[in-house]
């Protein structure tokens, strides 16, 4: 979880999962995403993934000791 706290571009995910030459569906991220949350919700996970809208993605990890208000 290096990124972790700090929001990731949409493009830099896409290099990441399909390189620079692979041309990519307009929802593909999205798509996976979704499935990510999924996952982590299953697995009783404390990250969750946020959306900031029209910059990126957010990985965020609840502190489990913190107390919620």
């Amino acid at each position: 979880m290096r990124r972790a706290g700090r929001v990731v571009p949409k493009d830099v995910i896409e290099d990441k999962i399909y390189g620079f030459d692979e041309e990519v569906s307009s929802n593909s991220v999205e798509v996976h995403v979704s499935r990510l949350r999924k996952r982590l919700v299953a697995a009783k996970s404390d990250c969750a993934v946020h959306t900031i809208r029209g910059v990126g993605y957010l990985l965020s990890v609840e502190d489990k000791n913190e107390k919620a208000v």
